[in-house]
């Protein structure tokens, strides 16, 4: 895992991560592979950048056990403009940030809702089999004041 840098945030309370965005103007100067993630994450975010005529052999991934306790979801925001809010496992708000065109969001633990404040396209990757009503809580968002965030 990396500390915090251009181009990169980490959402945290209280020292657990919430969330890591990669903004779209991140770019690294190192041509090689940079994982933002700890290693325990369920679903790992990386970066990669390599020269032309650079190789990636073929390969197979082999078939490994795991356990997943949450489902964690990446978003890529192909366009538009969107605002998440993020709350903790007690459905507590503590933290909202903007999303724009390129942005990617890995979202790793508690909750987080959505406001589109453009006409958004979003591309939603995440863990699977989808379990139907038993995979989420819906709930209010309650009293809760979303933070203003300057532009």
């Amino acid at each position: 895992m990396t500390d915090q840098k251009k181009g990169i945030k980490y959402i945290k309370k209280l020292d657990k991560i919430y969330a890591i965005i990669l903004q779209s103007d991140f770019s690294s100067d190192n041509e090689s592979i940079e994982f933002f993630t700890p290693g325990e994450f369920s679903q790992q975010l990386g970066y990669m950048k390599r020269p032309k005529k650079y190789v990636i052999k073929p390969h197979l991934h082999n078939r490994i056990q795991r356990e997943v306790h949450f489902t964690n979801e990446v978003l890529f925001i192909k366009s538009g403009k969107v605002r998440v809010d993020f709350y903790d496992l007690d459905q507590n708000y503590f933290e909202s940030q903007i999303l724009y065109k390129g942005d990617v969001i890995l979202l790793a633990f508690g909750g987080h809702g959505f406001e589109m404040l453009e006409k958004s396209e979003i591309i939603e990757v995440k863990q699977g089999p989808y379990m139907g009503d038993e995979d989420k809580i819906r709930f209010d968002q309650g009293n809760s004041v979303k933070i203003k965030i300057k532009e």
